[in-house]
């Protein structure tokens, strides 16, 4: 029995320096990931500052160019003017693509036309007519809203089981 409880000891010491070691390497290589994410997100914002100065001096460019022949100050407002513009379409062209991929916004609907044609996408899901396992049928509903049935002339749709949901079929968010 002796040998057998020096071995548990072993084994104990074994993977508590497993875990150990373990430890050390993952910690070692999240330093290391880190430390290239960390030069990688300077180059970034270094290369942004450049762009915003190179952008201000186009800007300052396409003003003493109109001055020429136009005075100070109409120059200096048709300059604002174009950034103002190109302002606006960067945003409306950001709104788009954060919103839906790309589409542009349809009025008080709050939905989003398809570049393709398609119909808009209706910002809510629609809500299924009768609620699942038909509740209210059996209590004889008139259907009114909340009652669990379909009204007159809706179509007798039974509710989807979760048996007859494919998982390989593509799911769409609205």
């Amino acid at each position: 029995m002796d040998r057998l409880d020096h071995l548990e000891h072993l084994d104990k010491a074994l993977v508590d320096e497993l875990a150990q070691v373990t430890r050390e390497t993952v910690r070692d290589e999240l330093r290391r990931h880190t430390r290239g994410q960390r030069r990688r997100a300077m180059l970034y914002a270094a290369s942004g500052a450049v762009a915003l100065y190179a952008g201000a001096a186009l800007a300052l460019t396409l003003g003493l160019a109109l001055a020429a022949g136009l005075p100070d100050w109409a120059a200096a407002l048709i300059t604002a003017a174009i950034l103002g513009v190109a302002a606006y379409l960067l945003r409306g062209a950001a709104r788009g693509e954060q919103a839906h991929g790309g589409g542009t916004p349809l009025g008080p609907s709050g939905g989003f036309a398809d570049p393709t044609g398609h119909p808009p996408v209706p910002p809510v899901p629609p809500v299924p007519p009768v609620a699942p396992g038909g509740a209210g049928a059996a209590t004889g509903a008139t259907g009114a809203p909340g009652t669990g049935t379909p009204g007159p002339g809706a179509p007798d749709v039974p509710a989807p089981r979760p048996d007859d949901i494919d998982p390989e079929l593509p799911h769409h968010r609205a």
